[in-house]
């Protein structure tokens, strides 16, 4: 049943292998700190759900629901590089956490990191890193890029690189990229679609010139959705349109 599951759904998608950029700030609720029970549950479920149903799913996870470097560091006199390793150290307390949880839904998963944490996750090492998600594990990539100075968006534009991934999924609170800050301004507009370009020219906060650079680099198209509304992930894969879509 799961085979002739996984056939239809590669007829039907253009996408096969997908990097799930996810913000720590979705394993908890709204303005809330650390992780929680119900948030990291429902996530857990969708992605095993999408993997099941066969596409291949890395994800890298962000630590901003313990600790942001940049942050951290501007607010305290623990200089930026020392902040960022932390920050680093809180990606990988997020990614133990929702590994647990995968398996817990009966989804086998591995954690790669970029930084050396030998007593609870494996290295990242590309090769080891293609085999699993070739073998039907959600592979999470912990540790950022390994270095300080770099976010993890820019670390998911270059998993996403590396491990030739057809699509990279930003899970955000908001459904997708707006002309204005849709909190603070109720006239904002939804755009579905912008280039690479465009989001330069224009500066947008989106994601980090670094991260929207490679993409355009290794032609690997960028969508911006919701994860909190229900679907939004499964109907990104199956080429619905939903959020915002970046790319040529």
């Amino acid at each position: 049943m799961q085979d002739d599951s996984a056939g239809k759904v590669k007829e039907m998608s253009e996408y096969k292998r997908v990097l799930l950029k996810l913000s720590g700030e979705s394993f908890c609720k709204p303005g809330g700190f650390g992780i929680e029970g119900d948030p990291i549950e429902s996530i857990a479920e969708r992605i095993a759900k999408i993997s099941r149903s066969g596409f291949q799913i890395a994800i890298v996870v962000g630590g901003g629901n313990f600790l942001r470097g940049a942050t951290f560091s501007r607010e305290s006199h623990i200089p930026r590089t020392t902040a960022d390793y932390m920050g680093m150290l809180a990606t990988v307390i997020n990614a133990c956490a929702l590994q647990e949880t995968l398996e817990k839904a009966g989804q086998p998963t591995r954690v790669c990191s970029a930084i050396e944490v030998s007593a609870i996750c494996e290295p990242f090492i590309r090769r080891r890193a293609v085999r699993h998600l070739e073998n039907g594990r959600v592979v999470i990539l912990a540790g950022g890029t390994g270095n300080p100075f770099f976010s993890t968006d820019t670390c998911a534009a270059l998993r996403a690189s590396e491990l030739n991934a057809d699509l990279m999924i930003k899970a955000t609170k908001v459904e997708g990229v707006y002309t204005d800050d849709p909190v603070k301004n109720p006239d904002a507009k939804l755009i579905e679609s912008m280039t690479y370009q465009q989001v330069l020219e224009q500066n947008l906060k989106v994601m980090d010139p670094a991260a929207i650079s490679l993409c355009r680099e290794n032609q690997i198209p960028i969508i911006v959705l919701n994860i909190f509304n229900q679907g939004n992930i499964t109907k990104a894969l199956n080429g619905q349109k939903v959020g915002t879509l970046i790319s040529d």
